[in-house]
């Protein structure tokens, strides 16, 4: 839908802002809000919501938590119902973790120091000047501005302070946000949609993965008892085999001042060079030492195997120490284990063997990943689930990726408009 323009516009001298409506005005937030507004004296006994940074999110808090205020009087942001709150650091500020905070415990809140409280004053609506910080030119001067390094850049409380801006009266103000309530909550229920339909091509890729490694790819291929609870029946021609009857566990040390490929395991997408998805690459420490690792290899990490850190190396090169490195002794297919490893029920199945006195400190040692029994069907036939399984993934790639890219156009489109309608591009009074 195309919006109509402002009937009448004016030039300003700020090259950021350009022409504006002209009975809008110009103010910096440091006259309209305040930020980090004082801590009060309140009864510190009472129990207020708190917010990590990881439960802020664009136009959301999740308010799961509570604490007794007097725990969170000190070192914490302060922030009551109505306040707007802003990550300071990034990515998580130029992701857009800004919300409005409402519905807190006692209407109070404390959370991560990395979190900026912006009061509105009574000279601007609060849901305006929380859609004028989600907008394109503000969130690039703030990006710019950004002191620090690397993870640890934050937005300086002066920048938005001093950040000017055009505004209308208050009533004009309501019916903007008014329109972007309705307006974004729109888009975003598109975006859910794409993200439900991403989750369940995720599930519905994991379940046939799962059940071509486990039953095979003939349906109508005789059956028996495994013997396993966690593989239930498999084909009646496969056999059954403790994994170290086919796998060896291998820690051959790399030599002093090797420049091998520095290689991890990572549990969304398995073993890569760090040097593609980590700025520091292979620079951000030494190999000497690290375990050798040859293309074919299965590397496991042993802390997070049950949540699916293990993986197939398509590569030569090292990984740390604290990977177990798995070479094969028979004729198998590394990939078909690969898969296998990495589905959901072999992920349940490490999880029972492994070792720790807490959930986040399981370990699966080879001594116990080597006990437990694995399907072996002929070599050729895991070749022919691998190809399948690779057929599948290429197609389910492809439609989460399409879906991914809607996600995209209609994040874009939803900025678009709040720039638009905040700056004075468009003219929502008539829309709303």
């Amino acid at each position: 839908m195309r919006y109509p323009s402002y009937p009448k516009l004016r030039r300003t001298d700020i090259s950021h802002i350009g022409s504006i409506p002209s009975h809008w005005s110009l103010s910096r937030i440091k006259h309209i809000a305040k930020l980090t507004p004082k801590k009060p004296k309140i009864d510190r006994t009472q129990t207020c919501s708190f917010i990590p940074m990881e439960k802020l999110k664009t136009d959301s808090l999740i308010l799961n938590e509570e604490r007794i205020i007097d725990d969170v009087y000190e070192g914490y942001t302060y922030f009551s119902d109505g306040d707007i709150l802003m990550a300071k650091v990034t990515p998580c500020f130029e992701n857009g973790n800004i919300a409005l905070a409402h519905g807190m415990k006692n209407k109070i809140g404390f959370g991560s120091s990395e979190i900026y409280t912006i009061r509105p004053s009574n000279q601007i609506a609060g849901r305006f000047l929380f859609y004028r910080l989600q907008e394109d030119g503000f969130i690039r001067t703030a990006t710019r501005e950004m002191t620090g390094a690397g993870g640890l850049r934050r937005v300086p409380s002066h920048i938005i302070e001093n950040f000017c801006f055009a505004a209308p009266h208050e009533p004009e103000q309501t019916q903007i946000a008014n329109f972007l309530d309705r307006e974004t909550a729109k888009i975003d229920a598109l975006i859910e949609k794409q993200q439900q339909l991403i989750k369940l091509l995720e599930e519905k890729r994991q379940a046939v993965v799962s059940h071509a490694v486990t039953k095979g790819l003939n349906p109508n291929a005789k059956m028996k008892d495994s013997g396993a609870e966690w593989l239930g029946e498999v084909p009646e021609h496969w056999l059954l085999l403790k994994t170290k009857r086919f796998f060896r566990l291998v820690a051959e040390p790399a030599t002093k001042n090797n420049d091998a490929e520095l290689l991890s395991i990572y549990t969304e997408i398995g073993v890569r060079p760090r040097k593609d998805l980590e700025a520091k690459g292979n620079k951000a420490s030494t190999t000497d030492g690290y375990w050798i690792v040859e293309k074919g290899d299965l590397i496991v990490n042993k802390l997070l195997a049950w949540m699916g850190a293990t993986g197939y190396s398509a590569y030569d090169g090292v990984t740390s120490p604290a990977y177990d490195i798995l070479r094969p002794t028979k004729d198998v297919s590394s990939k078909f284990y690969h898969y296998l490893f990495r589905s959901k029920i072999a992920q349940a199945e490490f999880k029972r063997w492994s070792r720790g006195i807490m959930e986040m400190r399981l370990r699966l040692y080879f001594d116990e990943l080597g006990r437990i029994t694995m399907p072996v069907p002929p070599r050729d036939e895991q070749d022919k689930i691998v190809a399948r399984i690779e057929e599948i993934e290429q197609k389910y790639d492809q439609l989460e990726s399409k879906s991914q890219s809607s996600i995209e156009l209609l994040k874009e489109r939803r900025a678009a408009l709040i720039s638009a309608a905040v700056t004075g591009k468009i003219d929502v009074r008539n829309a709303v």
